[in-house]
C-alpha cells in the first residue's frame, strides 16, 4: 500500500511540474517554448549534432509536448538554424533523478510539421 501511495504522489508531482498532460501516459497538448525545457534540450545538443553528422548553427526550442512516464519524455521541435525547413524533432528523456538523455530524432522537418509521438 505504501508503494502505491508513493507512486501516486510522484505521478501527481510530475503532472504538476510538466503542466497539461492530458490522459496519463499520453502526450500533452503542444506547448510554447520556455527556459526550463530549452535548458533540458540544450543538454543533448552534442548528441543531436552527432546523429545529424554535422554541427548546427542554432538550437532554439519552437514548441514541445511532454509525456509522464517513469520520468518525463519531451517531444520537441527545434530550429537548428539552417532555414525554414531546418527543424528537427527530438525525443528527450528526463528520469526521476534528473538525468537527461536523447532518445531519438526525426529529421528533416519543417516549421509546419506537427509534433507527434515517435519511438
Amino acid at each position: 500500500m505504501r508503494g502505491l501511495l508513493q507512486l501516486v504522489v510522484v505521478t501527481c508531482l510530475l503532472y504538476y511540474s510538466v503542466g497539461s498532460v492530458g490522459v496519463p501516459g499520453g502526450t500533452s497538448d503542444e506547448q510554447p517554448p520556455n527556459d526550463k525545457v530549452q535548458q533540458i534540450i540544450n543538454g543533448v545538443r552534442g548528441e543531436v549534432e552527432q546523429q545529424l553528422g554535422h554541427p548546427v548553427t542554432g538550437f532554439t526550442l519552437i514548441s514541445y509536448k511532454s509525456q509522464v512516464v517513469a520520468g518525463i519524455n519531451y517531444f520537441a521541435k527545434v530550429d537548428i538554424g539552417e532555414g525554414e525547413d531546418s527543424m528537427v524533432h527530438i525525443r528527450v528523456y528526463k528520469n526521476l533523478g534528473g538525468n537527461v538523455s536523447l532518445h531519438s530524432i526525426q529529421y528533416p522537418k519543417s516549421r509546419n510539421h506537427p509534433i507527434e509521438y515517435f519511438p
